[in-house]
């Protein structure tokens, strides 16, 4: 009984030794860029609300290199509609004013002595369905991002299946693994697009 007992420990060793773990590293790590991308392109798209968001994708010249505006002046809230913008070098007013008007965010700009005022104007229910239907898109295009990444990832795993290094079984099961990531993703991008058209609507 005890060699038999010590023979069944034996054999679940092996079979733990021998279990194959896929390698989810870079998926996770694709995964999370694609977000983060989405992330930024929802942020470019404006709601009735003034929100510092939007200028963060906008680069402006600064004595030779594209600086995000952050890094060159204070950006505050001043009212519903209005956000202040305080360079740091009043040299760069101008500089910030194109880059604003060039991102073509649907806002109005307006310079003054100390910096510059970015206005929001009232949404209308054409501007807030176009917004929306942007949204809509990024959507998509995330998910058809997600859906590469994904092929990607099973190919390499039906590939190692091909050449012995795991199982069918294995192949399988990673396979759900796999997608279970890539659905959880979906999901986020659900919530984030369906959190920004209550936005753009409110």
């Amino acid at each position: 009984m005890q060699k038999g007992g010590i023979f069944f420990y034996a054999a679940i060793d092996y079979t733990c030794r021998n279990h194959m773990a896929y390698d989810f590293s870079s998926l996770k790590k694709d995964t999370q860029e694609t977000e983060d991308w989405f992330v930024g392109e929802l942020s470019s798209i404006r709601t009735g609300r003034a929100s510092a968001v939007v200028l963060d994708g906008i680069r402006v010249d600064s004595y030779g290199a594209k600086v995000p505006v952050s890094h060159i002046a204070g950006v505050t809230t001043e009212d519903a509609k209005t956000l202040r913008i305080t360079p740091w070098d009043k040299g760069l007013v101008k500089e910030i004013e194109h880059a604003v008007a060039k991102a073509d965010l649907g806002v109005s700009v307006v310079a003054d002595s100390e910096g510059l005022r970015v206005i929001f104007p009232e949404l209308t229910g054409e501007r807030r369905e176009t917004f929306i239907k942007i949204a809509r898109a990024k959507a998509e295009e995330t998910r058809k991002r997600l859906r590469r990444v994904r092929d990607e990832v099973w190919g390499d795993i039906q590939e190692k299946e091909r050449t012995g290094v795991i199982t069918e079984d294995e192949k399988f099961r990673f396979k759900d693994d796999m997608q279970k990531m890539v659905d959880a993703a979906n999901t986020r991008i659900g919530e984030l697009v369906e959190k920004k058209e209550k936005e753009i609507m409110s």
